[in-house]
């Protein structure tokens, strides 16, 4: 069986390079991958497209790269957590490509299933139909989105094996499995990294062979964007 373990983080993004597109998993704050988005920072890469559904918050996730103006353009969902993400984009100095999260989790999975464009309902008649085709099915008007091509989808897991297996927890799983079938290189962190074998097949929601780099994450902070508490009586 194919060991897909690389001992660190550094090893996990070798090949990683400005210019290039990214996958990054989550929703939220919740289920990305903190230790992947670090390095990206500390290495330093510029004029990235990003696509994910939301920006993280100033100081945490895509927020960091946001901070140290790496990013060009974000392809996102929801992105009202992130003030410098807000004054970025007003100020003209990064490209948004807002859609809507339907499209984008079946962009993610037309990519990972080899379906180069679809016909969705979303959108039609608004901005996001905009210098798109256009295509009436059984007397409702649809719009065709295409599959995106990433150089890199990074994923964050629960539990993983040696053989890439993957399992996520919760609420965590989101976009995480639609993203890593897409990427030309997967790189999957994982809180736990069995060898391959211990997970219960019937459990597993990524199969390894849509996984080609794997390793155990450390330093997860697992923060709420907004934490809201009963008040003490």
């Amino acid at each position: 069986m194919i060991n897909k373990v690389v001992q660190n983080v550094e090893d996990a993004l070798e090949g990683v390079q400005s210019g290039m597109t990214f996958m990054l998993g989550g929703f939220g704050l919740c289920g990305i991958p903190e230790n992947s988005i670090s390095q990206l920072v500390s290495l330093g890469v510029t004029n990235l497209t990003c696509i994910s559904n939301n920006a993280g918050v100033d100081d945490f996730g895509l927020g960091l790269l946001l901070q140290k103006r790496q990013i060009k353009k974000m392809i996102s969902s929801y992105v009202g957590e992130n003030d410098e993400f807000e004054r970025q984009m007003l100020s003209g100095e990064l490209e948004v490509d807002l859609i809507p999260q339907g499209t984008l989790a079946e962009r993610c999975r037309a990519t990972g299933a080899g379906i180069p464009a679809f016909y969705t309902p979303a959108g039609y008649g608004t901005e996001v139909a905009k210098g798109k085709e256009t295509r009436e099915f059984n007397g409702k008007m649809y719009v065709l989105e295409h599959a995106f091509q990433p150089d890199f989808a990074f994923v964050k897991a629960w539990k993983g094996d040696t053989a890439g297996n993957l399992i996520f927890k919760g609420t965590a799983r989101n976009f995480n499995p639609m993203m890593a079938m897409a990427g030309k290189i997967t790189v999957a962190e994982v809180e736990e990294l069995l060898p391959a074998g211990e997970l219960d097949p019937n459990q597993i929601h990524t199969p390894g062979i849509f996984v080609q780099r794997i390793f155990e994450g450390n330093n997860y902070k697992k923060r709420i964007e907004q934490r809201t508490v009963t008040p003490k009586l």
